[in-house]
């Protein structure tokens, strides 16, 4: 016997692009399925759980997916948007809807008060994240006069730690950050 669930389900994606109207029609579905086997939908998922429905359009993979948001922002305050991405790609696996445990949100992990004093209103949004990451990326290279294992772990431990002592505080998670932002920074110079 067949429930209305199972008849339902298969055509909400479809019927929230529907309603969405057409300048929303690109946007992306995200699904997850609950311990009670339920599966929720949503064009904004506030939930981590929530993964996108369906792969990318041919050719874009999740780390390009931003690219003329990065290119955009790092121009505008003189990064290098090879790093930019490197830091998105350790933050948040260029997830906008990521949530840490301590509470940093989106692309480039914000901390609530980072983002205000970066200007940004909605650290969800992908646009908007990327330049209040890159705002604050850019204070600490003044900060630090472009060291960028300093400017790496300010970003990662906290200003206040790294200036207390004006080196890379000992700590393990820190210093895997650094090596991995190294390590995709790279990774995306030799692809380039």
């Amino acid at each position: 016997m067949m429930r209305i669930k199972d008849i339902i389900w298969p055509v909400i994606p479809a019927l929230l692009l529907i309603l969405a109207g057409p300048r929303q029609a690109a946007a992306t579905i995200y699904s997850y399925t609950d311990a009670n086997g339920v599966i929720h939908f949503s064009n904004v998922p506030s939930n981590p759980l929530y993964r996108p429905r369906g792969g990318l359009p041919r050719g874009m993979s999740r780390e390009s997916r931003y690219d003329n948001n990065i290119r955009e922002a790092a121009s505008f305050f003189n990064l290098d948007p090879l790093l930019v991405k490197a830091v998105i790609k350790k933050e948040s696996d260029c997830n906008p809807y990521a949530i840490s445990a301590k509470g940093a949100v989106g692309l480039m992990q914000l901390m609530p008060g980072t983002a205000r004093d970066m200007k940004v209103s909605n650290p969800y949004d992908p646009r908007e994240n990327i330049f209040g990451g890159c705002r604050y990326l850019k204070k600490l290279s003044r900060l630090f006069n472009g060291n960028l294992d300093l400017i790496l772990a300010s970003y990662n431990a906290g200003l206040d730690r790294v200036l207390s002592t004006g080196t890379i505080p000992d700590i393990s998670e820190t210093r895997h950050y650094i090596r991995m932002v190294r390590h995709y920074y790279l990774t995306y110079q030799r692809d380039r």
